[in-house]
C-alpha cells in the first residue's frame, strides 16, 4: 500500500536559496524533456525509461544538470511523462485537452528524490532532520512518526505560494503489515454504514447520524477582503507580491481546515464500522449545477472519498463506492422510484407510505446497494422502517474540530 506523510520544513536562508536553485534546474530539465519529446527522433525517446538514457548526454552538453542529484533528475523526466499520460487519460474519457507547455518558475515549485539521495535523521522527538544530496540538512517539524513498517520510497520538497516549505514522504507498507479486514460474510446492518454526501448536512449515515457543514463564511469574507486589497496593488510591485502571499495564506488556511475536517470524519468512520459504503459521485457534473456549486467545492467530495479508501487499508475496514443512480429517488423500503426536485427534503413513498428525511432514505439505499454489490443478502427480518431511527443524531462542525472526531455521546438529538 502506498500513501504519504507531509511535514513543514524550515530551511535557513542559505539552504532555501539552494533549494530554489535546484528546483529551477529541475524546471529547466522538465522543459528540455518537452523540447526533446517534440523535436527528437521518436526511436530515442517516447517513454521515461528511454529518455533516462539521454541524461548523461545532457550533463556533457549542459553542466548545470550535473549540479543536481541524478535520481532526482530522472524523476523529473518521469514527471513529464506522467503528466503526458494524464492528458491522454482525460482525452480517452472524452474531455477536450490541450498539450503540455513549458513551465515558468511560478508554475514549477517542487522536486522529488526517488529511491536515494535522501535520509531522515534524528527522529526521536518533535523535530527531525532531512538530509538531501547536494543540498545538506534541513530541519523539519516531525509532528507524527512514520510507522516502523513503512519504507520511504521518495521525498518531495515543495515551496508553497505562501513562501513556506513542506516535504512529503512517499511511503509504502507491505500488505501483510496492515490490519486484516473483517470477512465479508460477517458484515451486517449493525457493523456497516451507508453514507449520503449531503446538502443540508455534510454527511448523513444510514443509522441516522449527521455531521454538520463546516462554517467557512468568516474565512471566505477574509479572503474577499484580502483579494480586494490585492486588486488595488500595482502588479509586479513589492507590495503586490506581499499582498499576493497574504491571499495565498488565506486560501491555504481554508484548504487545511477542510482537509483537517475530512481527516477527522473519515478516521471516525473507518474506526467505528467494519464497512463503509459511499456514493460514486459524478463530482464534475455536480459542480456544473448552478445550485450549491460553492458548497460542493468546499466539500471536496473526491478528496473525502480518497481519504476514506486509503484509511480503510490502514484501519482494516471495507470501503466501497456504489452506483449513485437511484439512491435519491428510490424508496428504501419498497424500491419504487419517486422523482423529487432538489428542494424537497422529505421522502414520502406513494406506493408503501414510508416517510423519512430525503438524506436518510438515500443513505439507507447506499447501504442496500453496497450489500448487493458485495453479494450479501439484505436481511428480511430488519425492515427499513425499524432500521432507520426515528430521530437523527446531529454533530456540529465545531464539535468535530474541538474533539478531533465526531463522537456522539453529547450530541443534540432532533426529530427527523
Amino acid at each position: 500500500m502506498e500513501y504519504s506523510h507531509r511535514y513543514p520544513v524550515y530551511p535557513t536562508q542559505e539552504v532555501a536559496a539552494e533549494l530554489e536553485h535546484h528546483i529551477d534546474i529541475h524546471r529547466q530539465a522538465y522543459n528540455y524533456t518537452l523540447y526533446e519529446y517534440e523535436n527528437v527522433d521518436a526511436d530515442d525517446i517516447g517513454s521515461a525509461y528511454k529518455h533516462h538514457y539521454r541524461l548523461p548526454d545532457w550533463k556533457d552538453e549542459f553542466s548545470v544538470f550535473s549540479e543536481v542529484n541524478s535520481k532526482a533528475l530522472q524523476r523529473t523526466v518521469t514527471r513529464f511523462y506522467q503528466n503526458l499520460d494524464g492528458l491522454s487519460e482525460q482525452k480517452e474519457n472524452g474531455r477536450t485537452v490541450g498539450k503540455l507547455n513549458w513551465k515558468s518558475p511560478r508554475e514549477f515549485q517542487s522536486m522529488t528524490f526517488s529511491q536515494s539521495g535522501f535520509e531522515l535523521k534524528n527522529t526521536s522527538g518533535r523535530h527531525a532532520t532531512l538530509w538531501l544530496s547536494k543540498i545538506g540538512d534541513i530541519p523539519i517539524r516531525y509532528h507524527r512518526e512514520i510507522p516502523d513498517e513503512a519504507d520511504i520510497k521518495e521525498v518531495t520538497v515543495k515551496k508553497e505560494t505562501t513562501g513556506d516549505w513542506f516535504v512529503s514522504f512517499g511511503l509504502e507498507t507491505d500488505e501483510t503489515d496492515l490490519p486484516e479486514k473483517p470477512d465479508v460474510d460477517s458484515l451486517n446492518v449493525n457493523n456497516s454504514v451507508g453514507i449520503d454526501l449531503g446538502i443540508l448536512n455534510y454527511i448523513h449515515t444510514s443509522n441516522g447520524k449527521t455531521v454538520d457543514w463546516l462554517d467557512l463564511e468568516d474565512d471566505y469574507e477574509r479572503l474577499r477582503r484580502e483579494q480586494r486589497k490585492l486588486s488595488h496593488k500595482e502588479q509586479g510591485s513589492n507590495n503586490y507580491e506581499k499582498q499576493r502571499r497574504e491571499v495565498a495564506k488565506v486560501k491555504r488556511h481554508i484548504r487545511r481546515k477542510v482537509l483537517d475536517y475530512q481527516h477527522k470524519i473519515t478516521t471516525w468512520l473507518v474506526r467505528e464500522y467494519d464497512a463503509v459504503f459511499v456514493e460514486d459521485l459524478n463530482v464534475e457534473g455536480m459542480l456544473k449545477q448552478s445550485h450549491n456549486a460553492q458548497n460542493k467545492q468546499d466539500a471536496a467530495w473526491r478528496q473525502f472519498i480518497t481519504l476514506l479508501e486509503y484509511k480503510a487499508d490502514l484501519y482494516g475496514c471495507h470501503v466501497k463506492q456504489v452506483e449513485a443512480r437511484g439512491t435519491t429517488t428510490e424508496c428504501a423500503s419498497c424500491g419504487v422510484e419517486t422523482a423529487k426536485p432538489i428542494w424537497v427534503r422529505e421522502h414520502s413513498c406513494p406506493s408503501c407510505g414510508f416517510e423519512c428525511g430525503r438524506d436518510a432514505n438515500a443513505a439507507m439505499n447506499v447501504l442496500q446497494h453496497g450489500f448487493s454489490e458485495l453479494g450479501l443478502e439484505w436481511p428480511e427480518s430488519t425492515p427499513v422502517e425499524t432500521a432507520l431511527p426515528t430521530d437523527t443524531t446531529s454533530v456540529s462542525a465545531k464539535r468535530v474540530i474541538e474533539t478531533g472526531s465526531p463522537t456522539l455521546n453529547e450530541a443534540t438529538t432532533v426529530a427527523e
